[in-house]
């Protein structure tokens, strides 16, 4: 069926008055109020200028108070999806100026007074329509955010015109604080009471945006919306999950929520996240390797959301948020030797410099199916390496998503039935690696240096390092005569130019030539770098550089052959690095005769 949306611009008195056939409700998924003091004075002011320069009785203006989006759910009510802010404010706005009318006895009011009492009645409540009778209870707005006892407290301020004096939450804070700009502005001018009122009801016009289900209204206000977070999809699956649950359980699940969500955010991470690599391991249980990936609401609605009331869903989700303490803020897990393994840490990190985010899925798979086995800190090591060796490689000679999505998603299913999976990626031959390594693409010069680094010490990188270029990026002309600037522009981004240097020490360095950075290298606590620094070499050029390349080329290539060697139990000698053939040296020779080098 074709999507159907209904935009009608319409004045605030006759959308909010259009609740009594549909009324209006901030559905469980939506945040809690949170209009501040600031946003509640902006708005009165605005309207209140609005009056005096383009508005009320005498003049034809129009004040834009924004839009509204909604859909009509089943219970015929408007469930607002974008919005909520504003209308619940418009609501308690309209309740003091109602409150401050009625507080004058009948016999004592002014016909405008009288008006405009029966303009608002029917905006905020359900009245009779016969008699007109007020039914005081029966709000036109219901809030139903999980959890929130402000649900309460706005019924209470609507229904009654009292919020308490000593409140702090933001629907008594905001309702006092209309009340008082209101009493202000009648005192200071009372011949514009009335007119204000008018232009609030008349001219404040909103865009009521109404879809035809939640997903276009959604995708509506993913689309309009720049004012702060989006509305998730976890949010949904919260409200999702909640409705189903036993009364009885509906507290205990809030507050599991409520700690998953502050313990993601401590990591690094969101609840959002998580459903997302779930889906991944869901998906790889169901033997799914399909290369389309389905977006998380979509995956997790199939079927009538079967797969989001799984019993194990939220254990599964603190899971998979224990990995990420480890990788993101390097935490040990009680009882997960792995965690404390700091060879397994450093492979992460090198993991964690990857370009995109798939290595993430298997990962995560992996620790979910059988981080509970007896030997799972050494395969778990093992399968990492291989892993980055398959990743890296790839991504070396074809730098592109495309180059391991299928062979990652093959892997994912392949996991959940063998703690050894087979990796059915397409082979590399390692001797076409060389000229990538020694000039890689710049995605994935951080992945290089951390493998480079770990070899030589037993801790990880400190949290802000930098690519130092050992040869400067900006050279005086006449360091090298007889050598093209584009030659020497080319070298300085090869491999064998850089290290990794501490940020705090690479800015005391600066543009500084090999001499005079010695000093800094050698208060590194890198050990690559620090050795650097404490070498007998007094000078760094372009000949340097290419003897540093064909190094850094094997031993980066014998060091994934280790890998996936180890792996697949192969038994190999440790690995060595080679010195440069004579066929390098002699290329190196010719470099220097045509005045390259």
């Amino acid at each position: 069926m074709p999507t159907t949306i209904e935009v009608n611009k319409q004045s605030v008195e006759a959308l909010l008055g259009s609740g009594k056939s549909k009324p209006f409700v901030v559905p469980e998924y939506q945040r809690p109020y949170a209009w501040t003091d600031e946003q509640v004075e902006t708005l009165f002011e605005d309207l209140w200028e609005f009056t005096a320069t383009s508005g009320g009785t005498e003049q034809e203006g129009s004040y834009f108070l924004g839009s509204i989006v909604s859909y009509e759910n089943e219970y015929g009510e408007q469930e607002i999806i974008d919005g909520q802010q504003r209308i619940t404010s418009l609501f308690l706005l309209l309740r003091a100026i109602y409150t401050k009318l009625v507080v004058t006895p009948v016999t004592e009011r002014t016909a405008e007074a009288n008006n405009f009492i029966g303009k608002i009645e029917p905006a905020i409540w359900r009245t009779n329509k016969l008699t007109g009778t007020v039914d005081y209870k029966n709000i036109l707005l219901t809030s139903r955010v999980v959890n929130n006892e402000g649900n309460d407290i706005l019924r209470t301020i609507l229904e009654t015109g009292k919020a308490d004096e000593n409140a702090k939450d933001n629907y008594s804070k905001n309702y006092r604080h209309f009340q008082a700009l209101f009493d202000k502005h009648s005192t200071e001018n009372p011949l514009m009471v009335y007119q204000f009122i008018y232009a609030l009801l008349n001219q404040a016009i909103l865009l009521p945006i109404t879809a035809d289900t939640q997903d276009t209204a959604l995708t509506i206000f993913s689309t309009l919306n720049d004012r702060g977070l989006p509305l998730s999809d976890a949010d949904i699956f919260k409200a999702k999950i909640y409705n189903q649950l036993e009364p009885e359980s509906k507290k205990a699940f809030i507050e599991r929520w409520k700690e998953l969500d502050e313990q993601a955010t401590d990591a690094n991470e969101s609840i959002q996240q998580l459903f997302y690599y779930s889906m991944f391991y869901y998906r790889a249980l169901e033997q799914d390797t399909k290369t389309t990936t389905p977006g998380v609401r979509k995956y997790y609605a199939a079927n009538k959301f079967e797969r989001l009331y799984k019993p194990e869903l939220m254990d599964t989700l603190f899971v998979i948020l224990n990995l990420w303490k480890v990788v993101n803020k390097g935490e040990e897990i009680e009882d997960e030797a792995w965690s404390k393994n700091m060879k397994i840490k450093q492979t992460l990190d090198i993991l964690s410099s990857y370009p995109n985010e798939f290595w993430k899925y298997p990962v995560v798979i992996y620790y979910v199916c059988y981080r509970k086995e007896e030997d799972f800190e050494v395969r778990f090591s093992l399968f990492l390496k291989k892993l980055l060796m398959e990743l890296m490689t790839k991504y070396l000679m074809i730098p592109t998503i495309n180059a391991v999505k299928p062979d990652i998603l093959k892997l994912n299913a392949a996991i959940v039935t063998s703690d050894v999976p087979t990796f059915e990626f397409k082979h590399t031959d390692m001797a076409q690696l060389e000229p990538y390594i020694q000039n890689p693409n710049r995605n994935t010069v951080r992945m290089l240096l951390k493998t480079l680094a770990y070899e030589q010490q037993n801790e990880l990188l400190p949290a802000k390092w930098e690519i130092e270029h050992i040869f400067p990026q900006k050279w005086q002309t006449n360091y090298f005569s007889d050598a093209p600037d584009s030659i020497i522009k080319e070298k300085i981004e090869h491999i064998g130019n850089k290290l990794p240097f501490e940020k705090k020490l690479n800015i005391v360095a600066g543009n500084g030539y090999f001499g005079k950075k010695k000093k800094e290298y050698a208060e590194s606590k890198i050990a690559i770098t620090n050795t650097f620094g404490t070498s007998d070499v007094q000078d760094w050029d372009m000949d340097s550089i290419m003897k540093r390349d064909i190094r850094i080329s094997d031993e980066i290539i014998a060091i994934l052959n280790r890998w996936n060697n180890e792996y697949l139990n192969v038994p190999i000698e440790a690995a060595k690095v080679e010195k440069p053939s004579e066929e390098d040296l002699a290329r190196i020779e010719e470099f220097k005769k045509k005045g390259w080098i």
